[in-house]
Order: C-alpha cells, then structure tokens, then sequence
C-alpha cells in the first residue's frame, strides 16, 4: 500500500476523535455494507431518536453490531418520552436488557429541571457511559447565551457524562448552528475557553461542518449525527486526504 506522511489518528478503542454515527433504519445488509466499508473509523452507533422501538429488525441489528465491537446507544428522545410518561425506570430495565452500555440523556424537548438532569446522570453513570446532550433542537434561531452552554456542559461532565453532546439536530440547523447550517463560531469560542474540546462530541451532519470543525481542532476532533454514508468521507477529511483539509497532511 502506498505510504504517504498523514496526520496522526487515534487507534480504536478510542477516547478522542470520535465519530459518532446515526442510524436511521439501516437493515442488516446496510450495516454490514457501512462496517465492511468504513468499520475501522466507527466508534459509536445512536439508533436515532424512538427508533428502536419501531425496527423491525432490533435483536437482529444489534448482534451485527455486538459482533463488529461497534457500541450502540439509543437516542436522547427517547430518554426525554420516558422521563415525560415517568417510564425512566422501564426504559433503564431495558437498555440492560438489549445489553446496551450507553445512555444518552437529553432535554432538548422537554423541561428538566438542572438538579434533575445531573442527578439522573450520576444515578446513570453507574451502570452506563453516558452521554449528555446540551442545547435545544430549536432551530428557529432562538438563541442560549455562551455562559449557559459552557456552565451546563462544565456540571454535566461533573456529574459523570463520559462526552457531552453540542446539539446541532440531524440536519445541522439548531444549537451549535444557525439555521442555515453556519456554525456559530462566537458560541464555539467561548464554549473551547472553558471546556476541554476532547470531552465534547459535536453535532456535525454536514459536509461543510464536519470541515470547519477538522480545521479548527484537529484530526481528532469529536463528531456526531454522522450520515452512515459519510463516516469515509469524513475519515478523508481526518486524514488530509481531501482538498478541504488537505494541509493537514504532514508536509502538505
């Protein structure tokens, strides 16, 4: 194989440069495709949103993942239904039950009081890696201060969250974004002046996100909502091997 001076790249497991992938409904075929493709550079599956009560093909799915390493979390709306209808603890019996070691948790939808939402990832964080999502899947440009991102992902890494997730939404139009997909560099500063960045997992679904993020902080960068389709090109990104972020190549 040709031999080219690329940037350095952590190795799975890993801890830092995480690519955080979104499953829509992908078959057992569709899996198999992904991970024969682009397997080495998948760290994690969300199987979006209520998803996974609504597949046809659960148990079946999350063999091929179990059997491929790749873990497997289920989606913060449904974390968010649950505590609505007061079914946390049914939901809880059921992750362990799928032999599931994540949890995301979220409240991006619905109120949860601050105090709340920390003690349920302390409670979490005893049996599961956790993730926390901040920030709202509002995308009609309503905006949360700097101060408030930066103070709410600061106590939910406390708390115990392995990651904390900077909300974009699948489309890439909320939080962290506009809604036409810019990102807001402004809220991006001030979130990396108080918050380490390897412990944040960035929402970015597109192409032009995914960019201005390897740009800014690395091969290494962590990224989510990644389109099964995308997670090679984003590698390309990773590696210099694209002409968006070709300097990163050593000597390029």
């Amino acid at each position: 194989m040709l031999e080219l001076a690329l940037p350095n790249r952590s190795a799975k497991p890993r801890d830092v440069g995480v690519t955080h992938v979104l499953d829509k409904g992908l078959s057992v075929a569709e899996v198999d495709g992904m991970i024969e493709v682009a397997g080495a550079s998948i760290d994690i599956v969300k199987l979006g949103w209520g998803t996974a009560l609504a597949t046809g093909n659960l148990e079946a799915k999350l063999a091929r993942y179990r059997q491929h390493g790749i873990p497997v979390v289920l989606g913060g709306t449904l974390t968010e239904l649950a505590i609505a209808q007061d079914r946390l603890e049914d939901l809880i019996a059921w992750v362990k039950e799928l032999g599931l070691a994540h949890f995301e948790i979220s409240d991006g939808t619905i109120v949860l009081p601050r105090e709340r939402k920390l003690e349920l990832i302390a409670r979490l964080a005893e049996d599961f890696t956790v993730l926390s999502e901040v920030g709202s899947k509002d995308d009609t440009g309503a905006i949360t201060p700097p101060y408030r991102w930066v103070e709410q992902m600061r106590s939910e890494l406390d708390a115990g969250a392995w990651l904390v997730i900077a909300e974009g939404r699948e489309g890439g139009t909320a939080g962290i974004f506009r809604p036409s997909g810019e990102v807001r560099e402004g809220l991006i500063d001030e979130i990396l002046h108080s918050v380490d960045s390897t412990r944040i997992l960035f929402d970015a679904p597109r192409k032009e996100q995914q960019v201005w993020f390897v740009r800014r902080l690395g091969s290494d960068v962590n990224l989510g909502n990644i389109a099964p389709g995308d997670v090679l090109s984003l590698e390309t990104l990773r590696l210099g091997l694209r002409s968006d972020t070709l300097g990163l190549a050593r000597g390029g």
